[in-house]
């Protein structure tokens, strides 16, 4: 492992223990209410529907209004769904209760810190009362930023550097308050000196970085600096900046505004370190503290939409990403995010459509029109995937390695529509930009197998897949179905079998192996996979050959085909 990588890992560990100080889902405890309303929510929690389990318990707190559990579980449901201003009043009662929870603490210091209460928050902090050690000392620091006290602010950023792994976000966060009040060299000082560690690796970081360069007069360090952590395929907002800086225009900095967006970013910076080793839901909580603190903060908006999708809380996530207004630099990102959700709620045809708009407000992005290709093979409308394949690489300026597979899908779709020149053509130069690619070597020695020409080539294109991927059933299969038309069943057996260990309920494998099977006399055996093969739900024009296979053997079928019997292609006659 890279010294980067250990770095990353570090600080990772060291936030996860900062945070201790009170688990988000405990509270004190009290009898579960038998009630209707409480069943309903608790069903609601399993089903993961925050909503749902939000209205429930909130009806269960009207007939037992003190009961711990309910309180709880209501405030955390509304933070969830980033719904604070319900879930404010619930915290106010638990906390005048004497109840002891981190979510209320949460919601409670996230109402003061947007209300710019620094007074109440500094208070809150010195009694203990917020969510822990990291987030708690870089609160302070800013709650003082937000009383003018910039002396002591920087003190406590200070006092938070020596404490162990607190470091780096002491610093990074000290740099952007001394940016703030427009102490740009103090700011770049420590961005220099690395302060912030690998934080410094982060896209906002980067943002930060170059608008406090563009304030310096420091254009091409800040344009260089945008070519190394991005590269030449700069998203919208990313591009925006560096035409500005490279024509000399003076960029604000506006990362940070105020002391309430410094705190937002409290909770954003410490979400984005903390998904590596925390729960989705647990880290979820925070980014939605800060896309409130900042409802401008559209990486918390992203954020916390990334994160339900993980959960598979698909039509939360679609309601997360239409946050993000048409207006803003990532508004495509959003919209691409909504249309996978959309996907994955097998929505396709409304995917399709904000693809189809996205083409319109930003077709000059080469991504959108990937990823509507994507969707469009989804949906067998292949000609259309080829058409925004043909679009997405005449935007790209340059041919990059990376553009492999954007080829290889577009030989996918060429060959599902029988143009194979095409598709062995796109096949091809997907290799030759990624020679070793294991998806592209079986795709294209599967299907020269399966026109039964250049067969040795397909060998050799397989073998390579199957040494770069042992384990993948579909490229072991490949290499056992290249021998069985090869006529060396005694070989194929082998992979065969393989394969059908390592995915066995696939009704294409195990219809395979019988094949194979048969081919080597074990009749009976060949029958059984058949049999297995029509119980996994083939296609039907699968299942039709493996239905007549039982009936009269593949001997028989191969001949009502038209193809050569088994002993001649064994014999290489």
């Amino acid at each position: 492992m890279s010294g980067r990588k250990w770095a990353e890992r570090a600080l990772v560990v060291a936030v996860c223990a900062a945070l201790v100080g009170g688990t988000a889902f405990g509270s004190a405890a009290r009898a579960e209410p038998n009630t209707g309303a409480y069943l309903a929510a608790r069903q609601a929690v399993l089903l993961g529907d925050y909503a749902v389990a939000a209205d429930y318990f909130t009806r269960a707190l009207t007939r037992d209004p003190s009961n711990a559990m309910l309180l709880e579980n209501a405030a955390l449901s509304y933070l969830s769904l980033g719904d604070l201003d319900r879930a404010l009043p619930i915290a106010r009662k638990m906390e005048a209760d004497g109840l002891q929870s981190q979510v209320a603490s949460m919601i409670l210091s996230a109402g003061e810190a947007r209300e710019g209460q620094f007074d109440a928050l500094l208070t809150r902090m010195a009694e203990e009362r917020g969510t822990g050690p990291l987030v708690d000392g870089l609160t302070i620091a800013w709650s003082q930023m937000g009383k003018g006290d910039v002396s002591a602010a920087l003190a406590t950023f200070d006092r938070l550097t020596e404490e162990s792994g607190l470091g780096p976000f002491a610093g990074y966060h000290k740099a952007l308050a001394l940016a703030m009040v427009g102490d740009f060299e103090g700011a770049e000082a420590l961005f220099a000196a690395e302060a912030g560690g690998p934080l410094q690796l982060t896209r906002r970081a980067a943002i930060a970085r170059v608008q406090i360069l563009s304030q310096l007069d420091r254009d091409a360090e800040a344009v260089a600096l945008l070519d190394q952590m991005f590269g030449t395929d700069l998203d919208p907002a990313l591009s925006q900046m560096r035409m500005a800086v490279s024509a000399g225009e003076m960029l604000p900095f506006d990362l940070i505004t105020n002391a309430q967006d410094g705190i937002a970013e409290v909770y954003h910076t410490v979400a984005s370190f903390l998904r590596r080793e925390a729960g989705d839901e647990y880290t979820l909580l925070f980014s939605r503290i800060a896309s409130y603190l900042r409802p401008s903060h559209t990486d918390a908006i992203l954020q916390s939409a990334a994160l339900l999708e993980a959960m598979e809380k698909y039509e939360l996530a679609v309601v997360t990403y239409k946050q993000v207004p048409a207006t803003d630099p990532s508004f495509h990102a959003a919209e691409l995010g909504r249309a996978e959700a959309l996907r994955n709620l097998d929505k396709l045809d409304a995917a399709s459509e904000v693809l189809e708009q996205l083409t319109r407000s930003h077709g000059t992005l080469p991504i959108v029109h990937v990823t509507l290709g994507d969707l469009m093979r989804q949906m067998e409308r292949f000609g259309d995937a080829v058409t925004a394949y043909d679009t997405a690489l005449s935007l790209y300026p340059a041919e990059d390695a990376a553009h492999w597979f954007i080829y290889y899908a577009r030989a996918i779709a060429h060959e599902r529509q029988d143009t194979w020149d095409k598709a062995e053509a796109d096949f091809r130069k997907a290799l030759e930009l990624n020679p070793d690619q294991p998806q592209v070597l079986n795709y294209l020695g599967y299907s020269l197998v399966e026109k039964q020409i250049k067969l040795d080539e397909a060998l050799d294109m397989i073998e390579r897949a199957v040494a770069a991927r042992p384990d993948s059933g579909y490229i072991v299969d490949s290499l056992g179905w290249v021998l069985y038309r090869l006529g060396r069943y005694d070989e194929a057996i082998v992979h065969m079998e393989r394969a059908a260990e390592l995915m066995p309920v696939d009704p294409i494998v195990n219809d395979h192996l019988g094949d194979v099977l048969w081919a080597v006399g074990r009749t009976r055996e060949a029958q059984f996979q058949w049999t297995r093969a029509l119980s996994f739900d083939p296609e039907e024009e699968d299942a039709v050959r493996i239905r007549r296979k039982l009936e009269v053997g593949l001997d028989v079928v191969l001949a009502e085909e038209g193809a050569q019997p088994l002993a001649r292609v064994a014999n290489g006659n």
